[in-house]
Formats: structure tokens, sequence, C-alpha cells
């Protein structure tokens, strides 16, 4: 087991130095990164939706209208 703590102690510390040392996000720079989230995931939703329809209309013509 090399490499593997076995003191809970030592660990904690180890977790404290590696947070300590990683670079958080800024306020800004979260909520910019939110929105762009936000906003591609509407861009997709009306993607599909539009895909959707189109491919409900061809198939519809395809077969004549039938079905739900």
């Amino acid at each position: 087991m090399n490499g593997v703590a076995l003191n809970p102690a030592k660990f904690v510390r180890e977790v404290r130095a590696e947070i300590a040392r990683v670079t958080w996000p800024s306020r800004r720079e979260t909520l910019i990164t939110t929105g762009l989230v936000l906003a591609m995931a509407a861009l997709a939703t009306v993607f599909f939706f539009v895909a959707d329809q189109i491919i409900g209309v061809a198939v519809r013509a395809l077969f004549g209208g039938a079905g739900i």
C-alpha cells in the first residue's frame, strides 16, 4: 500500500493543503459561466424542438397522417 495514508489526521491535513491550492472562480466568473450554460441549454432545447417538429411533419406526410 505505497502512498496510501492510513492516518486520518494526516489525510485531513493533506486535503486542507490541496484545497488551499485550488484557484476558485470569482462570483462574476461563476455568474457568467452559469448564464452561458443556461443559454446553451435553451438553445439546444429550441433546436431539438424544431428538429422534432420537422421530423414529425415528415413522418406524417410519409405515412399519410396516421397515428397520434
